[in-house]
């Protein structure tokens, strides 16, 4: 018997392929087969998917630093688990643009008082659509991970605790990204289906991002509640500084592309 995915001898009464790790699949492909694959890779108590997405509230340090010191085995490896997210993202944006685009729709006045049509006109809200930022969830999601990793790596090293390099807080960022994206596309369709009003979810949204961030800095870096407080704030100017410096070269950007080239 040979693998069939790196074509090693194999003993015909192993599971798994010595060599790559693949498992052994000796019986035909059924109807039945499919079912217990689905059923081992993402139903099972014991798979790898559900044991990552409760340890990263129980125990966030255990599977970040893991995979950091390169234990890939026991927990879905961080782009595996990132990508997942990205997925449900997609399933998100569906239903949301599909069954809930009114509550989509923001009132323009929300943003401040105008009071008369002149106000209004220069009102830069006034087409505003959230489903025109809801289509790109993922792009956003992705593009956001290396400045956040740049504002816990800059945080830490500020404060002498030089633990990782930027890549393992890339690792880090990732891991969390990946389950606050996963709760917040399951939450926010569950309550949209229950009639909550879609502002409450984004303000519930935010205030659980930052508790779990929170909650994973303390983990990871196994500081004091203080300390752990100091540093996501210090996190959040460091991000809130680099977004306003995008936000300011891409104006510049688009003034003279529009002056220039337009």
């Amino acid at each position: 018997m040979t693998c069939k995915n790196c074509n090693t001898t194999l003993n015909e009464q192993i599971n798994y392929c010595p060599l790559c790790g693949a498992k052994i699949v000796k019986k035909r492909l059924s109807m039945k087969t499919i079912a217990a694959d689905i059923n081992e890779q993402f139903f099972n108590l014991d798979n790898k998917l559900l044991k990552t997405f409760i340890h990263l509230f129980t125990k966030p340090e255990v599977v970040i630093e893991g995979f950091i010191n390169g234990i890939r085995k026991k927990y879905i490896s961080v782009i595996q688990f990132f990508a997942i997210s990205l997925t449900l993202v997609g399933i998100q944006v569906f239903l949301m643009n599909t069954f809930f685009r009114e509550a989509m729709e923001l009132d323009p006045n929300m943003f401040g008082p105008m009071m008369d049509s002149e106000a209004q006109k220069n009102n830069p809200f006034r087409n505003f659509e959230y489903a025109d930022y809801n289509n790109y969830q993922s792009v956003f999601y992705v593009l956001s991970i290396p400045f956040s990793a740049i504002s816990t790596y800059l945080t830490y090293w500020i404060s002498d605790l030089r633990r990782f390099n930027f890549t393992e807080h890339l690792v880090i960022n990732l891991y969390y990204s990946a389950q606050i994206i996963i709760i917040n596309a399951f939450v926010t369709i569950v309550l949209l289906c229950f009639g909550v009003n879609f502002m409450l979810i984004s303000f519930l949204s935010t205030l659980f991002i930052l508790i779990y961030f929170f909650h994973v800095l303390k983990r990871v870096f196994n500081t004091s509640l203080l300390m752990t407080f100091v540093h996501l704030i210090l996190v959040m100017i460091i991000l809130g500084f680099i977004f306003i410096v995008l936000i300011v070269l891409v104006s510049i950007l688009g003034y003279f592309l529009g002056r220039y080239v337009l």
